[in-house]
């Protein structure tokens, strides 16, 4: 990924932070029928290993689990809020005319290394864990036991868990730091007006100095 200085994210825990927040993750994985890629929520566990580490699960009958060994390298893409930024917002375009379009976002990059876990008690753990934190925010949380133990253990059957030890993290935060205070002004209150506060926020919080 190109990662010029001033959009460049290198801090793990901010990193996580965007894993955590933004969980489902591209699993890009390059086996004998070429390159892949798959939509997954992923678990982290910031503690394990000196990176930490995701874990997952895809269905039996997806080839993936299968074209890929223990120890290969994979990467896993985790994409924050974007948005578009019309050069309209920006002050200095009315008086010089010299401003463009552009795309603002923020991503995490994780590459580390594939171990293909086929076991029931690691997939019970990992759909658990999962269901119980993004139920968190229900009034009434479904957790695993609502439904018959036979009809989950059946779906359990179905699915193949994976975990990646994470090797090297990359992040990039396109935030329009690259700005001057004014039109980076401009974009923030450009956004709001059509509602995307997230990442007006994003960039007001990014700001090299107050706009």
């Amino acid at each position: 990924m190109y990662i010029p200085a001033h959009f460049a994210e290198s801090r793990p825990e901010v990193l996580h932070d965007l894993i955590r927040r933004h969980p489902l993750g591209m699993l890009v994985t390059h086996g004998a029928a070429g390159l892949d890629a798959n939509h997954l929520p992923f678990e982290l566990d910031a503690a394990s290993g000196s990176l930490g580490t995701l874990a997952g699960h895809v269905a039996r009958a997806n080839p993936v689990w299968q074209q890929l060994r223990d120890g290969d390298e994979v990467m896993v893409i985790f994409r924050a809020a974007d948005a578009y930024i019309s050069p309209n917002w920006y002050p200095s375009k009315h008086e010089q005319h010299r401003q463009v379009p552009t795309w603002n976002y923020m991503v995490a990059h994780v590459h580390g290394r594939v171990r293909i876990v086929d076991d029931e008690r690691f997939v019970r753990g990992i759909v658990g864990r999962l269901t119980k934190t993004h139920e968190a925010s229900q009034a009434l949380p479904w957790k695993m036991a609502d439904s018959p133990r036979e009809f989950i253990d059946g779906l359990l059957q179905a699915i193949v868990g994976i975990e990646i030890e994470i090797t090297r993290l990359e992040g990039k935060s396109k935030l329009s730091q690259n700005k001057d205070a004014r039109d980076l002004r401009g974009a923030i209150e450009g956004l709001a007006a059509v509602g995307r506060n997230d990442v007006a926020e994003a960039m007001q919080a990014a700001a090299p100095h107050a706009p």
